[in-house]
């Protein structure tokens, strides 16, 4: 072999080795980004749940608005059936209940997209299933199902808890035997103006108004409480307002009904009363949850039971529900809990506690049409969905 032609073959192959390199080092680099990526993604979505069958509590989600999937970004250790979640306005604190026989109370530090708990208190009350924040942030209050209770915490600057502040119970009985034995507190509710707390009772069938005062002294002014009595047998669990505060609307479980209120300073006027199935419906009623999209325009309420599906009702100008609109979709699951929509309202989330799955719809904002993605977000028992 000459020397040029050696030569040659030693520079072409001198060549391969270094494409061989080029694209080695380009392919690991592209390995390493799509790896790291997932620290990358901006977190949106909490979710709490039931740990009874292996969930680890609370669950930080990146969920992406272009195809409705979701990435887990973190979760806690330890936490005992964190089942519904609130979050400060500054981002800082997630505050829990641990409902169980011994309720809890748990505050979570929120940095990093990393919940590290930092403190507990007791609830007072068995089964706490309902928690929020004040409007201007200086108060906590907890719903105590079981315990058929409300606890209040002043908030300290640093986002701590004090030793509850102030205890309510409530007491009585009503007409469902196996449901109604005694008071379950359902949830503490602030109306829009901050100046009410509303608290849907199911065991007693009755809606207490609190004034909501921080001055001086406990924050639920008891002596100047009034309440709304829903139908026998109803079971108020949920509620919501219009944003300008002017009309109320309580999804009754019992029943799978919602009643319609116009509220003014604090009292509440019976508008309407519609159904959440059809008239034809002969199964178990177990609805849940109940918001109104983000333009007020439409309601939608979620149904267990043996329904298992959501629903939707136009708003009349009148705050009155339009019955002839009602739509029904499947949530593609058992046992629908919470649900939730982002604040641009074009998608909507269920969480099917029984199945183990997040349900994502897609949403006509001008219609209020929900639209099945097929996506599903495998998690163990959710319950609590909160958008940020």
């Amino acid at each position: 072999m000459s020397q040029r032609k050696q030569l040659y073959i030693n520079i072409q192959f001198k060549k391969l080795i270094f494409i061989f390199i080029f694209f080695t080092i380009a392919f690991s680099s592209s390995a390493q980004t799509t790896a790291a990526a997932p620290s990358l993604l901006t977190p949106n979505l909490l979710v709490g749940t039931y740990t009874k069958k292996g969930s680890k509590g609370i669950y930080v989600l990146s969920f992406d608005t272009a195809t409705g999937k979701a990435t887990e970004i973190s979760h806690t250790n330890g936490a005992q059936n964190p089942s519904f979640l609130t979050l400060s306005k500054d981002r800082g604190q997630v505050y829990a209940v641990s409902e169980g026989s011994d309720g809890k109370v748990s505050v979570y530090s929120f940095e990093d997209n990393k919940l590290n708990l930092i403190q507990e208190k007791t609830s007072r009350g068995a089964d706490p299933c309902y928690i929020t924040l004040s409007p201007d942030q200086s108060n906590l209050l907890v719903a105590n199902y079981s315990g058929g209770s409300i606890t209040s915490y002043h908030r300290f600057a640093d986002g701590r808890l004090s030793n509850p502040q102030q205890f309510i119970q409530h007491s009585g009985s009503s007409v469902n035997a196996a449901r109604q034995e005694k008071a379950h507190v359902h949830g503490v509710f602030f109306s829009p103006d901050g100046k009410y707390v509303l608290t849907p009772d199911l065991g007693i069938d009755e809606i207490s108004i609190y004034p909501y005062q921080t001055k001086n002294g406990p924050p639920l002014q008891i002596q100047k409480a009034t309440s709304i009595q829903s139908s026998p047998g109803a079971g108020p669990r949920h509620l919501c307002f219009s944003s300008n505060g002017k009309y109320l609307y309580v999804i009754e479980e019992l029943t799978g009904s919602i009643s319609v209120y116009r509220f003014i300073k604090g009292t509440a006027n019976f508008l309407q009363k519609v159904v959440t199935h059809p008239i034809s419906f002969k199964g178990t009623a177990g609805s849940a949850d109940i918001h109104l999209s983000p333009d007020g325009l439409f309601l939608y309420a979620t149904n267990r039971g043996t329904e298992n599906n959501i629903v939707s009702f136009k708003v009349l100008p009148n705050g009155k529900l339009e019955e002839k609109s009602i739509q029904y979709y499947s949530t593609e699951g058992k046992a629908p809990r919470n649900f939730t929509m982002n604040k641009e309202g074009n998608w909507l989330l269920v969480a099917n506690q029984d199945s183990d799955n997040i349900i994502a719809f897609r949403r006509n904002i001008q219609t209020g049409a929900l639209t099945s993605t097929g996506v599903s977000i495998k998690l163990s028992m959710p319950v609590c969905l909160l958008f940020y």
